[in-house]
């Protein structure tokens, strides 16, 4: 099995970098636990970016967000730190709202990707160190779900861009960051593409490997 990778960059070109496929052991963790590990383990004091020429954020620490309700998260969620996706992801998840959870963790993606795009200077063990470890700890089993459908997956996608498309950024400036954003927004729109592609494919190795396929 190729490894699991989504990093700061370009949005993954193969589905064995984003579809776990194989019976691995953290497809079977909770979101949930793996959150309060990697909070635990990336260094949060001073982590969260400064906003990129945005208006209104919410400047909630990750610290703070991962003990608030998913309602409570969940509202006034566009100018919140793009982490908070992702911890409203894996609580969602925890209890059961998968699909919900899935739509949460693709839009939180999205919006970190274009928040690291346009401030490109931020240190290594902040920012992108906490996008890369939530990508792993909270994105695999998510994934690991999400696949299980792909039909239903690509539906969530095109959810995830009009969403993304109709509801402010408190952290990123949409006519500041444009051009970042423009890329982003096709990047996911090309793996949605490549997705529904290589449909078949998907259900055919996850069921070589002994996983679900709705």
């Amino acid at each position: 099995m190729m490894p699991y990778i989504i990093r700061r960059g370009r949005w993954p070109k193969y589905c064995s970098h984003i579809s776990p496929i194989g019976n691995h052991l953290r497809l079977r963790r909770s979101p949930i636990k793996n959150l309060y590990r990697t909070l635990f383990a990336v260094p949060l004091l001073g982590l969260m970016a400064m906003p990129a020429y945005a208006q209104s954020p919410d400047t909630t620490s990750p610290e703070v967000m991962k003990d608030m309700a998913p309602d409570a998260l969940r509202e006034g969620i566009e100018n919140r730190h793009p982490s908070a996706y992702y911890i409203l992801a894996a609580k969602l998840f925890n209890e059961g709202e998968r699909d919900d959870a899935v739509f949460w963790f693709y839009t939180g993606q999205l919006r970190y990707r274009t928040l690291l795009g346009c401030k490109p200077d931020l240190a290594p063990d902040q920012d992108p160190a906490l996008f890369a470890s939530l990508n792993e700890t909270v994105g695999r089993p998510l994934n690991g779900y999400a696949f299980g459908d792909v039909d239903e997956l690509g539906t969530t996608i095109e959810d995830v861009l009009e969403w993304d498309a109709e509801h402010p950024n408190g952290y990123v400036s949409k006519a500041e960051c444009e051009q970042i954003l423009t890329a982003e927004r096709a990047g996911l729109g090309e793996l949605r593409e490549m997705i529904t592609e290589k449909a078949d494919e998907i259900r055919k190795q996850r069921e070589e490997n002994g996983l679900e396929n709705r």
